[in-house]
């Protein structure tokens, strides 16, 4: 099969389009997300289960030692939670809801990645409340340094 130069370059404009336009949700599908979880936490089952659906390629590693895990992946003890997945080079710690994440990977910002602490009631995962309020944070690459606001949660008006 030839490929023609003019192919090439519309196959390439078109590519820039979808990154300069924002991608639609079907682009994730190219992007693997791997998920570590006790096997026995439902709450990040619904949030994996969520990113299926947004079209992830979503790979679950049940695991018994979650402290290794957070251990490994260097997460912050004040920002843990009860699961720990890898995007496309980011952490993502928690049940970091989907706009967030979809702002991540549009803006790639020079973090390791994003965290919602703990296990806010109403997040993703966590029944998904319209009405729920809570901060995503941008993790620091400085070790000792303060997480900052990436992302507001806030109920819609």
């Amino acid at each position: 099969m030839t490929i023609h130069r003019r192919d090439f370059l519309a196959g390439t404009l078109a590519c820039a389009f979808v990154v300069l336009l924002g991608a639609p949700t079907p682009l994730a599908g190219a992007m693997r997300m791997v998920i570590y979880k006790d096997p026995g936490c439902g709450c990040c089952e619904s949030w994996a289960a969520a990113m299926r659906e947004a079209g992830f390629a979503v790979v679950v590693h049940n695991e018994s030692d979650m402290t290794a895990i957070k251990r490994r992946f260097a997460v912050p003890p004040d920002m843990a939670a009860c699961h720990t997945a890898v995007l496309d080079g980011y952490l993502i710690e928690g049940h970091v809801p989907l706009e967030a994440i979809r702002k991540l990977l549009a803006e790639r910002p020079n973090i390791p990645g994003l965290a919602v602490p703990g296990m806010p009631v109403g997040s993703l995962g966590m029944g998904d409340d319209p009405q729920a309020a809570y901060e995503v944070y941008a993790l620091s690459r400085i070790p000792g340094a303060a997480p900052t606001i990436f992302h507001s949660v806030r109920p819609a008006i």
